[in-house]
């Protein structure tokens, strides 16, 4: 095929880089979205929708209802006035995702689409699930490092203790920190607290609800409160915790492969990604082992891949099927 040669050279210089899936699981009283773990080879969970906004809401309003991050909302809408979208305009909620190219254990955090996913360890009897939330996570100036960690300790109503780096900008602001913030209402952990194995950085909770799902905290990965009360639990000391920068993902689900591209984040510009042959490696990888697998043909959806490479959209794309 490799139709991705040619598009790298109708796109030049651009190397910066609605299907259904599996039923979701969750529920009103289920904080996480829940998903079916999907079977061997299928990568890809959840369904994207599409909701009426009522008058009052905002599209932020409307992505915390739906565990959607911030960004994410907006870019699935591009057309829509994040502020006053309008009584019963069509909101599409990105809630289909393909899951990173990662072990399917312990924690995972792919940075450019500011997403958790947690692999329960299966239980006897019980079929296996993912879990996945929207996150914050560091601004350029503070990236959230990417790389291999895991949990060291679990704090339930942590004390915060700016560090000395942190203090010293906030005083050149004018706004002085103290040394500690007790638990409370005020402490910007929120009510709960994961210790990575990387000195400074935790997975926790927050007393501000905006910036979810956006690049707004000093490196740490911030959750809604009541995401991290429900994942917190489930969670044991010394889980893994693996963070990757994978800003296009490719799965399969029943006999469609999907692409799913992110733009890359700020601060996270690494030279050695470019979007067009990191797209163009999995996809001759997923098509090898399915060949390898069924020995069907492919056909493929070229329009689809360059549209979703120029959209950057977070939105899964169908574009190949098998014959």
């Amino acid at each position: 095929m490799l139709f991705l040669s040619s598009l790298s050279r109708r796109l030049g210089a651009f190397s910066c880089v609605f299907a259904l899936g599996a039923m979701l699981l969750s529920t009103a009283a289920v904080s996480a979205a829940t998903y079916p773990f999907p079977a061997a080879p299928d990568t890809v969970v959840g369904a994207t929708q599409s909701v009426a906004a009522r008058y009052e809401d905002t599209l932020l309003d409307i992505a915390r209802e739906h565990q959607i991050g911030q960004d994410a909302i907006v870019l699935a809408n591009p057309h829509i006035d994040r502020w006053l979208p309008g009584e019963g305009t069509p909101v599409i909620i990105p809630s289909q995702f393909v899951l990173p190219d990662t072990p399917y254990e312990g924690l995972v955090l792919n940075l450019p689409e500011m997403r958790l996913y947690f692999y329960p360890p299966p239980v006897s009897g019980e079929l296996q699930s993912v879990q996945t939330y929207p996150v914050s996570i560091g601004r350029r100036d503070w990236s959230t490092p990417k790389g291999i960690t895991r949990i060291v300790n679990k704090l339930k109503d942590p004390a915060w203790y700016p560090p000395a780096s942190l203090r010293e900008e906030h005083a050149a602001d004018g706004d002085p920190l103290p040394t500690v913030v007790p638990p409370g209402p005020d402490n910007p952990l929120g009510r709960y607290a994961m210790l990575l194995d990387i000195p400074g950085y935790l997975i926790h909770g927050t007393n501000k609800l905006f910036g979810i799902g956006m690049q707004v905290s000093h490196g740490c990965i911030r959750m809604s409160p009541e995401d991290i009360e429900f994942l917190f639990p489930q969670v044991a000391q010394g889980t893994t915790v693996r963070i990757v920068n994978q800003p296009a993902k490719v799965g399969w689900l029943g006999d469609k492969l999907y692409l799913e591209v992110h733009p890359l984040m700020e601060g996270l510009q690494d030279e050695s990604i470019n979007v067009i042959q990191v797209v163009d490696t999995a996809i001759q990888r997923a098509k090898r082992e399915r060949h390898i697998a069924t020995g069907r043909r492919v056909q493929w959806d070229e329009a689809a891949i360059e549209a979703a490479i120029r959209s950057r959209s977070g939105l899964p794309v169908a574009i190949a099927e098998l014959l």
